[in-house]
């Protein structure tokens, strides 16, 4: 059955008629606070790019405000709002998808005010949580279903969802995805703002002992205006960890996917996804070594449309459409504290799946200072040395955040 967004605006405007005392904000999956909330913060970033290929850099100042209420409770039903703007502070010296500067480098930003999220919650029957409306959605590390959190503009979704805990240990969530609202709006334009969806996602996760946990998924997604998109990708993923001593401690996580052509898809094709990665922790400092693989067909390769891009295969945004080859993606990390700040260096090295010339290497460089509880500053870099894909690139963010009201 489509689930129209109309259906969703009208579902909300009618609570809205409702008397005011309605809702109150979940404090878990299961438990919800007594008293309305609204919320205010601003989030400045300056991002530069230098791409071989363009006689420019680019320069993005950018600003997001982000003002939300959720309401308090009335017979087991409450409501979310939230609205963001963005905003270029000074000259638009970077290509936005929107502003027309294509002479420069893309800095997905794009100007605009938007209803991020609008949905209605009821919590009537015990141990589960219903959703309808505009939600940000986002399953284990958002490798497969994730809101694109790093960008000004979230990736949100038109849906139904529900998330049960009946049984023990085990989270159960659902979506029904009508529309995919991207980065790239509220503007009409190329890339484009949102995709017509007809999806089913499906995530259970359960903690199997205290030091592990296993997750299993199912996301059928039809894509209806990119059909080259739709796939059925099902997978396993566990997690788990071990603490050696006081100072010493370990985590692991293995991941497997298959993914094969679905919906309108003309491709008939499959691919496989792994995942390997090991963590040792000592006296503060953290060593990661990780393994992922996105496979390749003859027509195909294994794609992640929904995913939060920016957070894998390095924040270049080198790889956010897999190549035809597929990608194999071996990376190092080393992450710590000092004085304060939290500090982490990554290195990834990045080759064709289906072999082949190098596509690249990159370091990516973050450190982040919470200020206050209010307050936090964020600096973060990039280097991409390619290969054979794509050409060097260089970025480098500042980011402020400031939460005013919550």
């Amino acid at each position: 059955m489509k689930f129209s967004s109309s259906w969703i605006l009208i579902s909300l405007t009618a609570l809205l008629a409702s008397p005011a005392h309605a809702v109150e904000p979940e404090k878990s999956k299961t438990e919800s606070n007594s008293d309305g909330e609204f919320s205010l913060d601003f989030r400045y970033r300056y991002e530069h790019v230098d791409r071989d290929g363009f006689a420019k850099d680019a320069h993005a100042s950018t600003l997001r405000t982000r003002l939300a209420y959720r309401s308090s409770t009335h017979s087991n039903f409450g409501f979310l709002i939230e609205f963001d703007d963005v905003r270029s502070i000074g000259n638009d010296l970077y290509n936005s998808t929107r502003n027309g500067n294509t002479d420069r480098p893309v800095v997905a930003d794009p100007e605009g005010t938007v209803v991020n999220q609008a949905l209605i919650q009821f919590s009537g029957i015990e141990d589960t949580i219903f959703y309808a409306g505009r939600r940000r959605i986002g399953f284990d590390n958002h490798r497969f279903i994730g809101d694109v959190g790093w960008r000004q503009n979230d990736q949100t979704y038109d849906s139904f969802s529900l998330i049960n805990s009946s049984l023990p240990d085990t989270e159960i969530e659902y979506a029904y995805i009508d529309r995919v609202n991207r980065i790239f709006g509220p503007d009409s334009g190329v890339p484009a703002a949102d995709f017509r969806s007809d999806s089913h996602v499906l995530n259970v996760k359960h903690q199997w002992s205290k030091n592990w946990d296993v997750a299993a998924y199912a996301y059928l997604l039809d894509i209806e205006d990119a059909p080259l998109l739709s796939s059925k990708t099902l997978g396993i993923r566990f997690r788990g960890s071990l603490a050696i001593n006081d100072r010493i401690s370990t985590r692991y996580t293995m991941e497997y996917a298959r993914q094969d052509n679905y919906g309108d898809n003309p491709n008939n094709y499959s691919a496989d996804y792994i995942l390997l990665e090991a963590a040792l922790t000592a006296k503060g400092i953290t060593g990661t070594l990780g393994y992922e693989v996105l496979g390749s067909h003859s027509v195909q390769a294994f794609q992640t449309p929904l995913a939060t891009l920016h957070a894998f295969q390095g924040w270049a945004d080198k790889f956010v459409v897999t190549p035809a080859a597929g990608i194999e993606d071996f990376y190092v990390s080393v992450a710590t504290a000092f004085r304060g700040a939290k500090v982490s260096l990554i290195y990834h090295r990045f080759n064709p799946e289906a072999g082949g010339p190098v596509y690249g290497s990159e370091w990516d460089l973050m450190i982040k200072k919470i200020l206050t509880q209010r307050y936090s500053i964020v600096l973060k870099a990039a280097f991409y040395d390619a290969g054979s894909f794509a050409t060097d690139t260089r970025k480098l963010w500042i980011m402020f955040t400031a939460r005013l009201v919550n």
